[in-house]
């Protein structure tokens, strides 16, 4: 039974999105009314060169204030602390991350709005990785890369879910903004972070399978560089954690 009050907040971090984001919010919009779920989308765009901010005004001229909430920032801040003002001026008592690229499909949230309401989740966190979840346009590489670093972080962290790296989460409001106060991460291990805290708080945790797409247009964000950082933030991570 829903409750009439249960609103979700959508936080939506960009960065040089303006051929992205008309597609995913009319996906989310779209979701939303076929769920018959209230919701909002924060975008906080960080200052994109490619003007991001025009498109997503013209967003909000058409989906209206009430469902577009425009919060931009001055500069490339971080994504933890994107969510952070995300959250500052969110009016749901839930909140939900995803990624603006269209990596993250919004079809998958109502089976988290689904799976949080059956077990009253504090988390549901979509994951790659159990059947009826995927990856779809990586290279042998990448998918490596990937699997080697979630089982990495299972190994040392054993935080009891599928997928620590991914970031398309549903959030009780008040478990976020405790775990996002405690969360000393920045970049790729600040998602992971948040499920490792998040078990050691004793909050519920439970995950839905999804598919993840790779980007549709624009360059991803993950190098090299952000792979020694998500090792070493592992480490960090794994030597400040008690059991």
């Amino acid at each position: 039974k829903m409750s009439r009050r249960d609103k979700y907040s959508i936080i939506l971090p960009t960065y040089n999105e303006r051929e992205n984001l008309p597609l995913i919010i009319w996906l989310i919009v779209k979701s939303f009314e076929k769920s018959g779920h209230d919701f909002e989308v924060i975008i906080v765009d960080d200052n994109s060169p490619d003007k991001t901010i025009q498109v997503a005004t013209e967003l909000q001229k058409i989906y209206g204030e009430d469902k577009i909430v425009l919060r931009p920032r001055q500069g490339k801040l971080g994504l933890g602390t994107a969510y952070k003002h995300g959250s500052r001026h969110a009016s749901g008592n839930f909140v939900i991350l995803m990624d603006a690229d269209l990596s993250h499909h919004p079809k998958f949230i109502a089976n988290m709005i689904e799976k949080q309401k059956a077990g009253d989740c504090d988390v549901v966190t979509g994951t790659r990785y159990v059947p009826g979840g995927g990856v779809h346009g990586w290279d042998l590489h990448r998918k490596l890369v990937s699997r080697v670093a979630n089982y990495i972080a299972s190994v040392l962290l054993t935080p009891g879910v599928s997928d620590l790296t991914g970031s398309f989460r549903l959030y009780k409001k008040e478990a976020f903004d405790r775990l996002i106060d405690l969360n000393t991460s920045k970049g790729y291990v600040f998602q992971m972070e948040m499920i490792v805290r998040a078990r050691q708080e004793g909050y519920k945790i439970d995950e839905v399978p999804i598919t993840f797409v790779d980007r549709v247009y624009g360059n991803s964000k993950m190098g090299n560089s952000e792979i020694t950082q998500y090792l070493f933030g592992l480490l960090k991570l794994f030597s400040q954690i008690d059991y």
